[in-house]
């Protein structure tokens, strides 16, 4: 299910919701930009501001939040007043507006002398958005007196041996269990990744390179590969000597508990997680099915089961 927000602004700066990182993520090459609140005082703010990279570069924006975790919940939220917001965003200036007594057809068709042009000005509009969105959120602290945004932002990683990895809501309660973990003696911190696309590949490279060990968790699935985003983490650590972990977890909105986390990471520092993880996976139920199957071949769904 996505829960789609109508931008006030209109025709320019498309901006929704997404509830599950799955949904998210199989968008990430259709060209739109991809923001990650990790509360929803951030999804807020990431929609004030993506009103204004999306305005920027004429490129349309996603504003990505945990369906039940946050769409759900009662949260304390700074509300921003109307005179901040009209400080922060320009004066709206579409490039395109319907207007009956000027009649226009706009096609969406490109054909093959010019769509690879195209989709290279996409992606270096999208690079463009590296540059901006820093300079957006430095903005957005002077105006609003709050850090909101940005490319990543790192938690307890100074002497950090293990970074783990993630996005969204997930990130509170990593935090809560690195904060636990550090109290015990374990050097371990977080790196959260608020935009996805385009992928900061410079800025995640800085945040991990000090590791010995990264373990990416994610809610998402490529299904016959694994992890979608450590396949971009793995990118950013290109010739860096050091262990790399995959865990899927929370698929469906499965609940990512506290000790869970606590067995996981201590698992990590020592070295011992396969390299795809999947975390509270049911085995049980999963190989009873495999081995029903190599008895009894039988076409049609499996959930049946």
């Amino acid at each position: 299910p996505i829960v789609m927000t109508v931008a006030n602004r209109a025709i320019g700066s498309p901006i929704n919701i997404w509830n599950d990182h799955s949904d998210a993520l199989s968008q990430r090459d259709s060209g739109w930009l991809q923001l990650f609140a990790e509360t929803n005082q951030e999804a807020l703010d990431l929609h004030i501001q993506a009103f204004r990279l999306a305005e920027e570069l004429s490129l349309p924006v996603m504003v990505c939040m945990d369906g039940f975790i946050l769409t759900h919940a009662y949260e304390r939220v700074d509300m921003p007043t109307q005179a901040q917001v009209d400080a922060y965003l320009p004066t709206y200036e579409p490039r395109q507006v319907l207007d009956p007594a000027d009649p226009v057809s706009i096609g969406a068709m490109v054909g093959p002398e010019a769509f690879m042009e195209v989709r290279y000005l996409a992606h270096a509009k999208q690079l463009q958005a590296l540059e901006r969105i820093p300079a957006f959120a430095a903005e957005f602290r002077q105006i609003f007196g709050r850090d909101s945004g940005g490319l990543t932002h790192t938690y307890r990683t100074e002497d950090a041996e293990t970074i783990i990895v993630a996005m969204g809501s997930v990130l509170g309660t990593i935090k809560d269990v690195v904060d636990e973990m550090r109290e015990e003696g374990h050097r371990i911190g977080v790196l959260g990744i608020t935009l996805f696309r385009p992928f900061p590949i410079a800025r995640v490279r800085e945040g991990l390179q000090g590791a010995k060990r990264v373990v990416v968790l994610e809610k998402s699935m490529a299904i016959g590969l694994g992890g979608i985003l450590s396949t971009n983490v793995r990118m950013a650590l290109s010739g860096l000597h050091l262990h790399g972990y995959t865990v899927i977890a929370g698929l469906g909105g499965r609940a990512i508990t506290k000790k869970s986390l606590h067995g996981l990471f201590r698992q990590a520092e020592q070295d011992a997680l396969e390299p795809l993880t999947f975390l509270d996976l049911d085995w049980n139920i999963v190989n009873k099915q495999l081995e029903r199957e190599k008895a009894h071949r039988r076409s049609g769904p499996v959930a049946e089961n």
